[in-house]
């Protein structure tokens, strides 16, 4: 058994560049520790959900924390199984991330200031190109 897992751990290793192994991993993460807690212990006067740069709380940010973890869920499988469906999905929700940081650089929330929103910002559009760049490896 143990050489099975070790060509099946050797393919996750090398089945996506080491930024996408980053998405993978931070996928995991809020999978399996952060979402959970999120939503089932954190109180629900300190939750805080931001959704396209706008900030949700109370229920609403409860809602926003499920539909996160359904997203991550799905890029935890998609990522690991290197679903076809991930490609369109994974650059989709990454220009959503670099959108949402504009947008949250306007309302004037929390955050870098309007600087560190389009840097930010600037690495997610990036990151979205480059994993709409690398849509042949998706198709598992």
């Amino acid at each position: 058994w143990a050489m099975p897992l070790k060509t099946s751990l050797q393919h996750q290793l090398t089945a996506r560049p080491w930024w996408m192994q980053l998405l993978f991993a931070f996928s995991i993460f809020m999978t399996f520790v952060y979402l959970p807690w999120d939503v089932l212990i954190k109180p629900l006067e300190e939750d805080q959900e931001v959704w396209f740069g706008l900030l949700f709380t109370g229920w609403f940010a409860k809602l926003g924390g499920l539909l996160h973890w359904l997203v991550y869920g799905a890029a935890t499988f998609g990522y690991l199984k290197m679903k076809s469906w991930m490609y369109p999905w994974s650059v989709i929700y990454l220009l959503q991330i670099a959108l949402g940081m504009l947008v949250w650089s306007l309302t004037g929330e929390r955050g870098g200031g309007m600087a560190g929103s389009f840097f930010i910002a600037s690495l997610f559009l990036l990151i979205a190109y480059l994993s709409w760049r690398e849509r042949g490896r998706f198709g598992g």
